[in-house]
């Protein structure tokens, strides 16, 4: 299994904590990491991973939000919730090609969910993924995604 996806296994599993226990865990959830058993590098970006969803916790679900039709984010499943967090910052900061962070997402919810998670999870990050590159489009050239603007 490669460095990136155990990193983003330890990070989910440090979200779903931080989800579950509120910020005053984030100290707990630090040392989890520290102390795993995974590679430098699996840490290292796990934890990177954790500290930068968790710094955009709120963004992340307003875009879940709009995409999540029927769904409160709040009342999704933990650990989906977590998965299309953690996706969704990915996707925003455009460090791996949005298939890529798609297929991990999957991947993840395969290993960490239900059944029916990974075909939940792909339709709602599909719709991220095109808001996300609408709105690369429409920076990149100076006007407006279609529909106006997403924020």
């Amino acid at each position: 299994m490669d460095p990136r996806h155990r990193a983003r296994r330890l990070a989910l599993q440090g979200l779903c904590c931080l989800d579950a226990q509120g910020p005053t865990g984030l100290g707990l959830v630090r040392e989890f990491i520290y102390d795993s058993r995974e590679s430098d590098d699996a840490r290292e970006g796990a934890r990177e991973l954790l500290e930068a969803v968790y710094g955009q916790w709120s963004a992340c679900d307003e875009i879940l939000a709009r995409h999540a039709r029927h769904w409160n984010v709040g009342r999704l499943a933990l650990v989906d919730r977590n998965i299309l967090r953690l996706a969704t910052h990915e996707l925003r900061c455009e460090k791996a090609p949005p298939k890529v962070v798609i297929t991990e997402a999957m991947r993840l919810a395969r290993e960490f969910s239900t059944a029916e998670s990974p075909r939940f999870i792909n339709g709602i990050l599909d719709a991220v993924a095109r808001e996300v590159l609408a709105r690369q489009d429409g920076q990149e050239t100076g006007t407006e995604p279609p529909n106006g603007p997403v924020s």
